[in-house]
């Protein structure tokens, strides 16, 4: 049956993207002409190829739960990594410690961790 999902992201510049990711800790597990494949820890996102894409009209998005958000909230920090300006760690009212961040192509990415 199901196993897992692994979204899949608009990209206008697959280096860009792989540069960003890989300052998140993430490592290329494919890499095809307009396709690109990351992983990292227990994740995989996949991304397509939109070199029209505008990224102020993005709505890709992507809910990542995490284990220890603070640690890797502070690597991010440590690392100089952009926290989206409305994204700050904060306890959400749905029992969740969210942050979120943009990527070069304006895809949101949500972390997560079950405030329970």
């Amino acid at each position: 049956m199901l196993k897992y999902v692994c979204p899949k992201l608009p990209m206008r510049n697959k280096n860009s993207i792989i540069t960003y990711y890989k300052k998140l800790g993430f490592v290329v597990i494919g890499d095809y002409e307009g396709y690109l494949m990351i992983t990292k820890d227990e994740i995989e996102i996949h991304f397509f190829e939109f070199k029209d894409l505008i990224p102020l009209e993005n709505y890709g998005q992507v809910y990542i739960r995490v284990k220890d958000i603070e640690v890797f909230y502070d690597f991010l920090l440590a690392n100089d990594i952009p926290i989206h300006p409305n994204g700050a760690l904060q306890n959400k009212p749905w029992k969740q410690k969210e942050f979120s961040l943009l990527d070069p192509d304006g895809n949101l990415l949500t972390f997560g961790e079950d405030l329970n």
